[in-house]
């Protein structure tokens, strides 16, 4: 399995960070508009079906059946889990107050990555140097004072928190249970089962009774589907599989700032200096944990090497150090 990113595997990368980074608007609207777990769910639900009809009729066959038991748990942990307490969050906290918790996936996936055997041991000094970095990088480019965030009401963090646990755990388990399904078939399988476990709660809990489609609902609903799923969820499918999986979820650090560069862009929102600073912190911190991964790669093939090769007073018949362990 891949460790580093590149290729197509960079390019998977970074049109999740650029679609994703394009999201937060759309969701704060559609959240404004629509009850959240519907409106989650039913984006999602869509997504996958039109996500799955394009795979068919491109040849991807369905997936096996001994497939469906894994796309199912990283379909429920990534949207279910994931993103749809993200939504139901940002009916309580700011979007910006909201980015800060979502950008501790990263912090969750290295975690996970680490602890859960099979990984590719991406957690070292170098990481988590780089991954402090990029929070506080996230920090000052929000603004946001560490008294906004002990007073939002305390449910929004809560739901972030899980969420940004969930989908971090989401992503390692695909990561450690690759499937036969082609990233494209696989994003739909998880998108229909994900989003219709979300669609069920919200109709559990009677969301039905609000839902009323708007101009802007469903503007938001249409953004979301086309960029933040079918593009954006399928590319990050694709990375996951060709990339590690702490390298990918440095996306969290990216999204903040494409989504301070559109507000500059589109809505003319004003930048400040500090905007440049984060933005530095944050690129920086992105590019020292890819470089962290392929030094530790160097480190480990230096270190083969140097054990292959026995001094020449070494004891008759000592194991020779096999091959370094492919990174996952």
């Amino acid at each position: 399995m891949g460790g580093a990113l590149k290729g197509k595997a960079l390019i998977a990368y970074l049109v999740v960070c650029v679609f994703w980074g394009s999201t937060y608007l759309a969701i704060k609207i559609g959240v404004t508009e629509l009850p959240p777990f519907l409106f989650a769910g039913l984006r999602f639900f869509a997504a996958g079906l039109i996500l799955l009809a394009l795979a068919r009729a491109l040849g991807d066959p369905l997936p096996r059946r001994s497939d469906w038991r894994t796309l199912t748990i990283v379909g429920v942990l990534l949207l279910a889990g994931g993103n749809a307490f993200v939504v139901w969050s940002e009916q309580y906290v700011a979007s910006g107050i909201a980015s800060i918790f979502v950008v501790t996936v990263a912090m969750w996936t290295a975690l996970f990555d680490a602890l859960i055997p099979g990984g590719s041991g991406d957690l070292n000094w170098r990481v988590i140097a780089g991954l402090v970095l990029g929070f506080l990088g996230t920090l000052l480019l929000v603004g946001a004072t560490p008294a906004e965030i002990l007073a939002a009401d305390k449910r929004g963090p809560i739901a972030l928190t899980f969420a940004s646990a969930s989908w971090a755990l989401g992503s390692v388990y695909a990561k450690r249970h690759p499937t036969l399904a082609s990233p494209y078939m696989g994003a739909a399988f998880q998108m229909i089962v994900g989003g219709g476990a979300v669609a069920i709660v919200g109709t559990l809990l009677g969301e039905w009774q609000s839902w009323h489609l708007t101009g802007r609902a469903i503007g938001a609903i249409a953004y979301l589907v086309v960029f933040g799923s079918i593009l954006g969820y399928s590319a990050y499918s694709y990375a996951l599989r060709h990339a590690s999986a702490t390298i990918v979820g440095t996306y969290a650090y990216v999204n903040p700032v494409i989504a301070v560069l559109l507000g500059w862009l589109l809505l003319q929102e004003p930048i400040q200096a500090r905007t440049f600073v984060a933005m530095g912190m944050i690129l920086v911190a992105v590019v020292w944990i890819q470089l962290s991964h392929r030094l530790r790669r160097a480190d480990g093939l230096a270190g083969g090497r140097a054990e292959t090769a026995q001094p020449a007073g070494s004891p008759a018949g000592a194991p020779v150090n096999p091959e370094p362990e492919a990174s996952t």
